[in-house]
């Protein structure tokens, strides 16, 4: 079991930026692959990135794509978002996931569906 406490979210102006916390409790970090996804009211989960065990491999959705970095410290078992030129459209609750991978495979397409375990939440706003 694994046990996921995302902070870091907050109302910020359009362009700003936000640093998203990950904090991963439970089982052997370095273990897992980590994403980050979001939520916007009345639409679906949406993938926005994932890093592989060591952080030597990442991969990012589309829509945020040269804006938001990912990263981990697996000395301080947490992973990042760091959020920048930020938009109105990127209001959504963001969502961390841990996926069980001992054979450390890094995917390069990710679904909701291959985490194993989600954090709360954290809300980010984007004012215009």
């Amino acid at each position: 079991q694994v046990q996921l406490i995302e902070s870091g979210g907050g109302l910020v102006q359009t362009r700003g930026s936000l640093r998203l916390f990950c904090a991963a409790s439970g089982r052997t970090f370095s273990n897992y692959l980590m994403g980050w996804f979001r939520q916007a009211p009345g639409k679906e989960r949406q993938f926005v990135a994932a890093i592989s065990w060591s952080g030597g491999s990442s991969v990012y959705g589309d829509s945020v794509k040269g804006r938001f970095t990912i990263s981990r410290d697996n000395a301080k078992n947490t992973v990042y978002l760091q959020l920048s030129s930020l938009k109105p459209e990127d209001t959504a609750v963001y969502y961390c996931a841990a996926k069980y991978e001992p054979s450390r495979i890094f995917y390069y397409a990710y679904s909701s569906q291959m985490f194993d375990y989600w954090g709360q939440g954290t809300q980010v706003t984007v004012s215009s």
